[in-house]
C-alpha cells in the first residue's frame, strides 16, 4: 500500500519525569521538521507536568520486529533452573525440621560435646 506524500512528518514523543525514571511514550504529532516537532512537544507537554528529558523521534526511524524476528523472543525450555518452582520442596522440608522434636543427645552432638553424668 503506497503512502501519500505530505508536508508533515510523523513524530513520536517520549519523556521521563525524573532523571532516574524510564522513558515512556506520551503521544504522536505531525510537524514539518524535527526542530518544529521538538518545539511542539515542549509546548504541548512540558506545561502539564514536570519533565526531566524529552525524546522526539521521527516515526519512520523507529524499527519494530518482523514476525520472523518475534519468534526469537520465545523463552527456551531448558532454563527451568532459573524459575523458583524448582525449589518448592524446600518449604515442606523446612517445616519438617521445624516441627521435629530434638532430644538432648542430638542437640549436644551438634557442638561435638557429650553430656557428663
Amino acid at each position: 500500500m503506497e503512502q501519500k506524500k505530505t508536508f508533515y512528518l510523523e513524530f513520536e514523543v517520549f519523556s521521563k519525569r525524573t532523571p532516574s525514571s524510564a522513558f515512556q511514550h506520551q503521544f504522536s504529532l505531525l510537524a514539518p521538521n524535527a526542530e518544529m516537532a521538538m518545539i511542539m512537544a515542549q509546548e504541548n507537554f512540558m506545561r502539564r507536568e514536570p519533565v526531566a528529558d524529552i525524546w522526539v523521534v521521527q516515526r519512520e526511524h523507529i524499527r519494530g520486529l518482523s514476525s520472523e524476528e518475534k519468534v526469537s523472543l520465545q523463552r527456551l525450555d531448558n532454563k527451568d533452573y532459573r524459575e523458583m518452582k524448582g525449589y518448592g520442596y524446600l518449604k515442606k522440608k523446612w517445616r519438617f525440621y521445624q516441627q521435629k522434636m530434638f532430644d538432648e543427645k542430638e542437640i549436644l552432638s551438634w557442638a561435638g560435646g557429650n553430656k557428663h553424668d
